[in-house]
């Protein structure tokens, strides 16, 4: 295969190890795009084009992180991973790991990690990658990175994120919540809702979002109540969709621009988490964004007028 033959194949592997170091699907396409540049300049031919090619995407997403880190120090408002409808890598012998590994929460707790011990972990933990192909690609001695896939699961074990593993009844759970949603029932919503349920939004300062999480069944059964009837007054839809691998929707407005992502953490038949993404910034890689602000004055004048 020529360079370019080989890269494309590699390619949905090299973006599924950067989204997962970096939590944004925008710095992830970045990363690939500087590997490409350089497997293509390089003078020789690697030995093994997946080695280099994961190895380069790993040593970039781990240089962007470390940047990152600062500016989400100072984020406005909660923070919260850029939304991945679909992971265009597959394996069937990883399909667990792999689709764990990219939901909200697992992506969340892996913030939490050094940009080592994320990187270690991700292709170690989630791509089984060697610990000699590991040490190439963070430029640690093998020893080192054992220490470091050791530090990065127990860290994880301890706060591993359980969803619901019948993807029938997270799909008919969501339904249920979407049509109660429309309907602005708040007895429907609590009854689906987990006691301790919280809701977050991401909107980074540049969209309308919650001050704090909202916590209990009663608080974000009320609030979503209030809000999401006005917005289909405004023909405001939801498009149903899997977020991260986890049941959700995009939000759209009557033109059918991108208002927010809504994704929903299901276990043991109840919602346990909802997350809004509203930051336009983290929403154009899904296609032409609404002015949220709009929608909210025009939302709120709706709500005034409901009988």
């Amino acid at each position: 295969m020529s360079r370019t033959e080989e890269f494309q194949e590699l390619r949905p592997l090299l973006f599924s190890i950067a989204y997962r170091i970096l939590g944004s699907v925008s710095e992830a396409e970045d990363a690939v795009q500087d590997t490409w540049l350089r497997f293509e300049a390089s003078p020789t031919q690697p030995r093994s084009a997946k080695a280099f090619l994961s190895a380069t995407v790993t040593r970039i997403s781990i240089d962007v992180l470390r940047s990152a880190r600062v500016r989400r120090e100072e984020y406005v408002g909660h923070w919260i991973p850029e939304p991945l409808l679909s992971d265009p890598y597959e394996d069937p012998a990883r399909s667990a790991e792999l689709a764990d590994s990219v939901s909200m929460a697992a992506l969340l707790l892996l913030e939490r990690l050094s940009p080592l011990e994320r990187a270690v972990f991700v292709l170690r933990e989630v791509f089984a990658f060697g610990f000699p192909e590991v040490a190439s690609a963070v430029g640690r001695s093998e020893a080192a990175c054992r220490q470091l896939a050791v530090r990065a699961r127990r860290h994880m074990a301890a706060e591993r994120p359980r969803f619901e593993a019948d993807r029938t009844e997270r799909e008919e759970l969501a339904s249920r919540f979407f049509d109660a949603l429309r309907e602005g029932d708040v007895a429907g919503l609590q009854e689906l809702l987990a006691a301790d349920v919280s809701m977050v939004g991401d909107g980074g300062g540049k969209a309308p979002q919650l001050a704090r999480a909202v916590i209990g069944a009663d608080n974000v059964a009320r609030l979503l109540a209030a809000a999401f009837p006005s917005l289909a007054r405004i023909d405001v839809t939801f498009e149903p969709h899997e977020v991260n691998g986890q049941p959700g929707a995009i939000v759209r407005d009557r033109d059918g621009k991108v208002l927010h992502t809504l994704s929903l953490d299901v276990l043991d038949g109840q919602i346990r988490t909802i997350r809004l993404v509203i930051n336009p910034d983290k929403l154009r890689h899904l296609g032409p964004v609404a002015d949220a602000w709009a929608i909210d004055r025009e939302a709120r004048q709706a709500r005034r007028h409901l009988p």
